[in-house]
């Protein structure tokens, strides 16, 4: 009979080795796919519907694809996109830093809150929560360290809270006419 170290040694290396089955290379292909159409329309829709909102501008399409993205993949997917997302627009020159940590706080509580209350008006206000308030608060340390930026502690919140507000409404009405088994089957 085999110890106990030896059967959990031969399942890593049957995990490793052995190819995954069609169905699993399907279903990461679906998800693969899905997450770059999202980062796609992320992207190109952060450079054509956006508005100023005081002291920063307002860029509801990330918003939108964060709840989109929490509801149909879940909080890991969600807070990738959000950081391609983020890392995109930075490179074509469309955003700031401050890009990353609200939208990758905001996807993460979208989905956390979808998963644990199941109700797509949650993910909305996770990305609400997550992006209007912590994201801003997150924003003012790393304003003043990478931007040299020295505002205050409540500075971001009102821009960031309008800017999610917008784009998790905008989901909001796009999830709720979409059934999510009949778009991604992941």
């Amino acid at each position: 009979m085999k110890n106990y170290h030896d059967l959990r040694v031969s399942k890593v290396v049957k995990f490793i080795v052995t190819p995954p089955n069609k169905e699993e290379n399907m279903n990461r292909t679906r998800l693969l796919t899905t997450m770059a159409v999202l980062i796609a329309i992320g992207t190109i829709g952060s450079q054509m519907l956006w508005f100023p909102t005081g002291v920063a501008k307002a860029y509801p399409v990330q918003h939108a694809v964060n709840v989109i993205a929490a509801v149909l993949l879940g909080p890991g997917p969600a807070v990738a996109i959000a950081f391609i997302i983020g890392l995109l627009r930075n490179m074509l020159g469309l955003g700031t830093i401050l890009a990353f940590p609200g939208g990758m706080i905001g996807a993460f509580l979208a989905g956390y809150f979808y998963k644990k209350f199941g109700k797509k008006i949650w993910a909305s206000a996770g990305e609400v929560i997550g992006t209007g308030i912590f994201g801003s608060l997150l924003s003012v340390p790393i304003a003043n360290v990478i931007l040299g930026s020295s505002v205050g502690a409540l500075f971001y919140v009102p821009s960031f809270l309008i800017s999610s507000f917008t784009g998790a409404t905008i989901a909001l009405f796009v999830v709720a006419r979409v059934k999510s088994n009949d778009l991604v089957r992941i």
